[in-house]
């Protein structure tokens, strides 16, 4: 899905809460990209923690039989500089900034690694309750290093729920909101094919999800948590939160906040 200017991004990201951007990274700059994605999966699997991040619900067990593996850490920057430099690649802010506006926080990024024939799903759910920020300007962006099908479990969208929900009570994800999961089934949801480069980009808002991997292939993916730079996180929640700017500025910086000695 490309559109020749900025503000056709932002329009469309206003009206349905996505916007899907093809090849925002090249064939080589991937390349570089999964080779540091696999060196920090293969890292993650020989530490001693619970690195399977498989959501515990009935919702999950609906989807994969009360089995399944999604192997995940928390802030790739903080193993890999190239995926550092990957949140700075030119094509990703521009694009970010059609939608977020000259400034752009890092929230925190994720690394999901979805294992062939048994990756695990991810019911349909809202992520503004994890990490709520004071304007509500918080978005993901799923960078893709390899393919990811139907059948690997790619990202399914309700489009323009962002608008219809708000802020909905109720962890959708777990079930606790039986009404929103029997009016926005993850069957009939909007299936979002990737190729390896792509990026998508939601509001915290939007209802997403994905069904399991059931190919012979692994699906990899790093999602970014960014918000404006005059947002701010509300006081009380307590998610990791690394609080670096992309680009622009942040207008609510302190000597406090951003980790100065008291």
């Amino acid at each position: 899905m490309g559109f020749r200017t900025m503000s056709d991004i932002g329009k469309f990201f206003g009206e349905n809460g996505y916007y899907f951007a093809k090849g925002i990274y090249s064939a080589e700059e991937v390349k570089v990209m999964e080779s540091d994605f696999d060196r920090v999966v293969d890292q993650l699997l020989k530490s001693d923690e619970n690195v399977n991040a498989r959501w515990k619900s009935r919702l999950t067990d609906a989807l994969d039989g009360g089995e399944s593996v999604i192997i995940h850490t928390h802030n790739i920057q903080g193993f890999s500089a190239v995926w550092m430099q990957a949140f700075l690649q030119e094509k990703f802010l521009d694009t970010t900034e059609a939608i977020l506006g000259p400034d752009i926080m890092l929230h925190h990024s994720k690394l999901f690694c979805k294992p062939p024939e048994r990756g695990s799903p991810f019911p349909m759910h809202q992520d503004w309750q994890y990490f709520p920020s004071v304007k509500d300007t918080m978005i993901a962006a799923i960078i893709y290093v390899s393919e990811a099908t139907d059948e690997m479990g790619c990202v399914r969208v309700y489009p323009g729920s962002h608008k219809q929900l708000g802020r909905t009570g109720g962890m959708i994800g777990d079930g606790a909101n039986a009404e929103v999961t029997e009016r926005y089934p993850i069957e009939n949801a909007t299936v979002l094919e990737a190729e390896p480069g792509d990026v998508l980009f939601f509001s915290y808002f939007t209802l997403h999800g994905s069904m399991p991997n059931y190919s012979s292939k692994t699906r990899k993916s790093v999602l970014v948590q960014m918000h404006a730079g005059d947002d701010e996180i509300e006081a009380e929640n307590s998610h990791t939160n690394v609080q670096l700017v992309l680009r622009g500025w942040n207008h609510l910086a302190t000597r406090s906040s951003v980790g100065g000695i008291r």
